[in-house]
């Protein structure tokens, strides 16, 4: 497995042929989350093997956007399949990164450590500093792709997306969790909702 070529690889396709109305879901997504995966991975430890196949889903989890917008990790599931062998993939890796992939889905539903790992980075920004500079981004790409229409709309989205979201790797329900709750609660009060 060469992780720098496919990062390199994966780079330059995103560059070339993401739309341009993703303010969200660009190739700094997919940095950031590499980033926050790379955290993890000295934070916890991580093997080196396990280490690269979080690595590579975390580069290649939101390349679907690229053909479709809603239900994306399929995509990107479908594409990894087709490139990744040629990188020097097993079958047996294939099926850890499809399920990393697939882990992201809304609602997360991850099933061991290294999904956890991904679910956490892919959302990391929620429990930070960054949490409205971020949701500007997401905001304009909702606006964009018509799955809102206005202010309002998206903070009743961003309340019930908070409310029903859960980290999952001990360092994100202790660092994470009690930010996104206090961004939580301003929504709520900016709109007047009760507990």
């Amino acid at each position: 497995m060469n992780i720098s070529k496919l990062k390199n690889y994966l780079t330059a396709k995103l560059k070339s042929e993401l739309p341009k109305n993703l303010s969200y879901h660009g190739l700094h997504h997919t940095m950031e989350v590499l980033d926050v995966c790379n955290q993890y991975i000295k934070r916890l430890n991580i093997n080196a093997q396990d280490a690269y196949l979080l690595r590579t889903a975390a580069l290649i989890h939101d390349i679907g956007i690229m053909w479709t917008y809603n239900g994306h990790e399929e995509e990107s599931v479908r594409y990894s399949k087709e490139i990744l062998p040629s990188f020097g993939y097993s079958k047996s890796d294939l099926i850890k990164i499809e399920r990393m992939i697939l882990a992201t889905q809304i609602p997360q539903k991850p099933k061991n450590i290294l999904e956890k790992i991904i679910c956490d980075a892919d959302l990391d920004y929620l429990g930070t500093k960054n949490f409205y500079k971020t949701g500007e981004t997401l905001f304009k790409e909702f606006i964009a792709y018509k799955v809102i229409a206005n202010e309002k709309e998206w903070d009743a989205l961003q309340i019930r997306f908070l409310t029903n979201h859960h980290y999952h790797t001990d360092f994100a329900i202790k660092n994470r969790e009690p930010k996104k709750q206090a961004f939580l609660m301003e929504l709520k009060s900016k709109w007047n909702i009760a507990e």
